[in-house]
């Protein structure tokens, strides 16, 4: 690890003075740490922010707000979340370990970089990492990559699963900068590589998330969170889904859905909600549905199962939510 200047302001407003070229903030430091140990991430400036007052999970004016800070064990123990938001719940326990989850704060979570293991071997080219270098992943072990999103600059997936839950139920990122706050749904927070993969979000060098804002739905009552991946723990997704859903009388009136592990960000899959609305709450109507959420698909040499096992885990998770068989 390179040697650093070391910050810990208590207000924002101060954090936000401290911010220069070369400067990265330190939440939890689940992630910062282990990239500056592989010199992945060289930070000069390094300005904790576990001073700020941004804590807090409260209902307020129609939204779950949460302080940027929280951490992921005590937004997935909270009552409110866990019974009016369960599908945020279980994606946060299915996330990491438990002693990860009692450092790793809610806004690092959404920041979190790929676990593309080119991105992290710093002897590999990266365009990530090294614009312009390239991006080994096309042709070489892509078995973890997307298969939406992707392009031929880079297929690395997001790694948040906590970030699926939130973009299907439509959550907002506010942002605060020096010029004050801007509210950023988080779908649109998160952008496609094209051809400047190493550009990952909106959030500017001198901004930092302070809250995220979900709306309350009678739709998020009654929603889940599936992750498939090779072990049972500790793990990142090869899929997973967020699905939200509302019923009556075995009719679906509405529905969220959203993947993860498949895309370059969390993926968003409105197709599949509209070819859901109106229909009767059955295997078939789910399954005719997920056909739609590989539209797009690009598939490299070792990860075209994930098409087949997107659709699947879909229509597992639509019928653990609809308790239909």
């Amino acid at each position: 690890m390179r040697a650093f200047d070391y910050a810990a302001p208590s207000s924002v407003d101060e954090a936000l003075r401290l911010t220069k070229p070369g400067s990265a903030f330190l939440a939890g430091g689940t992630t910062l740490v282990d990239l500056m140990k592989l010199d992945v991430l060289t930070p000069d400036h390094v300005i904790d922010v576990n001073r700020l007052p941004l804590n807090g999970i409260r209902l307020s004016d129609g939204h779950l707000r949460i302080g940027a800070l929280e951490r992921m064990s005590a937004v997935a123990a909270h009552p409110t979340v866990m019974v009016h938001f369960p599908v945020i719940s279980r994606a946060l326990l299915l996330s990491a370990s438990g002693q990860l989850r009692n450092m790793a704060s809610i806004g690092g979570n959404l920041l979190q970089r790929t676990r593309c293991d080119y991105f992290r071997d710093v002897t590999a080219p990266c365009n990530k990492r090294q614009p312009g270098s390239g991006c080994p992943a096309q042709t070489g072990v892509n078995r973890t990559h997307a298969i939406l999103g992707s392009s031929s600059s880079c297929a690395a997936t997001h790694a948040s699963d906590v970030a699926v839950a939130f973009v299907a139920l439509e959550a907002m990122v506010v942002v605060r900068g020096r010029g004050g706050d801007r509210i950023v749904p988080l779908e649109d927070f998160y952008l496609l590589p094209g051809n400047t993969p190493q550009v990952e979000n909106q959030l500017g060098p001198d901004e930092l998330i302070v809250e995220v804002r979900v709306p309350v739905s009678p739709l998020a009552r009654q929603s889940t969170y599936l992750k498939i991946r090779d072990r049972q723990s500790y793990e990142f997704a090869l899929t997973s889904v967020a699905v939200a859903l509302s019923l009556r009388r075995g009719v679906v009136l509405d529905a969220r859905i959203a993947a993860g592990g498949v895309g370059t960000k969390p993926w968003r899959l409105r197709a599949v909600e509209d070819a859901l609305k109106g229909n009767p709450a059955m295997e078939k109507t789910f399954s005719d549905a997920a056909e739609s959420a590989v539209d797009g698909a690009r598939p490299l040499a070792q990860n075209a199962f994930k098409v087949t096992l997107l659709k699947r885990t879909i229509v597992r998770a639509l019928i653990d939510v609809a308790g239909v068989r």
